[in-house]
Parts: structure tokens; C-alpha cells; sequence
């Protein structure tokens, strides 16, 4: 096979949305900081949206990204909480993997907290292949050329390949 070919992880993303509520955010960060190991980031409005109660600058999330060996490994407990089973609608057109987890019990190695209680998060998988650099250099940016892009076949045997991912509904 050919090496620019190869499809590696790029980066996973565990993001937790609270909104206004500050406990509920609170919660989400122990939880992100249980499951990742590392400290999350909060996330805050950049828009003023009254009907909401939002303005910029308010807190109302958090998100935690990994690379490398630590995204990898995460990942594959990621995908056993779910069975292996990740349906064809979580990913898109262009190498990208977006599931949620509906209760972070169900993570192999993660423990129950009676602070948290039951609640869950949403995994976002970025893949990229050899090359990609060339988007988001600073000098020289260029297009990624339509035969090195990453299609959601792609990804799907990718995921098949390295985790045994099966297709769901």
C-alpha cells in the first residue's frame, strides 16, 4: 500500500455542553478530566442570544482534545462503550467521526461518582493521512487534491481495520 495513503488519527475531541447551568458545567469538567486524564478547557459564547439568557464571554461547555498514543488508546474504550457498533450516520463526508455516549458508566475503567450522577458526552474523531499539513500550513496553503481525501467508506474501513468497528443502523 502506499504510505501517503495511510489513514491515521488526527486528534479525539470529548466535548460536554451545560449551557447557563453552572453545576451541571462544573459536573462535566470532573467528568472530562475522569475519562481523558486530562484538564479540560472551558467554552464560552461568542454571541448574545436574549431568548437563551446567553452573552458573550458565559461559560457553557467544556471540551478536552487528545493526539497520539493517548488519543488512540482513549478511542478504543470510547468505541467499547458503545459495542462496537458506530452507525453509518456519524460519519461525514470527509474523514470525520461524531458519536455521543449517553452515560460515561458504560466506558471500560471508568467508575461511577456519586458527585457526577448519570451523564454523558460527545466523541468527535478527526482522521487525516499524509500530507494533510499542507491545508493549514502558514506559508503556501493549498487545497487537499480530491483523490487524497478521506471518504466516509474510508473511514468506516479504517475504524473496521483498527478498532472492529461494526456498521449500526
Amino acid at each position: 500500500m502506499n504510505q501517503m495513503k495511510e489513514i491515521r488519527i488526527d486528534k479525539v475531541t470529548l466535548n460536554f455542553g451545560a449551557g447557563k447551568d453552572h453545576n451541571l458545567l462544573n459536573k462535566g469538567i470532573k467528568l472530562l478530566e475522569i475519562v481523558s486524564g486530562v484538564p479540560p478547557v472551558q467554552t464560552t459564547t461568542d454571541k448574545r442570544i436574549p431568548g437563551w439568557g446567553l452573552r458573550p464571554g458565559l461559560p457553557i461547555g467544556c471540551k478536552v482534545t487528545l493526539r497520539g498514543k493517548k488519543a488512540e488508546e482513549l478511542l478504543s474504550r470510547l468505541i467499547k462503550a458503545k459495542d462496537n457498533i458506530i452507525p453509518k450516520s456519524s460519519f461525514d463526508n470527509s474523514g470525520n467521526i461524531s458519536f455521543g455516549i449517553h452515560e460515561y458508566i458504560d466506558i471500560p475503567d471508568a467508575k461511577y461518582d456519586p458527585d457526577i450522577g448519570i451523564i454523558g458526552l460527545q466523541v468527535s474523531v478527526t482522521l487525516k493521512r499524509p500530507g494533510f499539513r499542507i491545508k493549514n500550513r502558514s506559508v503556501k496553503k493549498s487545497k487537499i487534491g480530491k483523490p487524497h481525501m478521506i471518504t466516509q467508506d474510508d473511514a468506516m474501513n479504517f475504524l473496521n481495520e483498527k478498532f472492529d468497528v461494526k456498521q449500526g443502523e
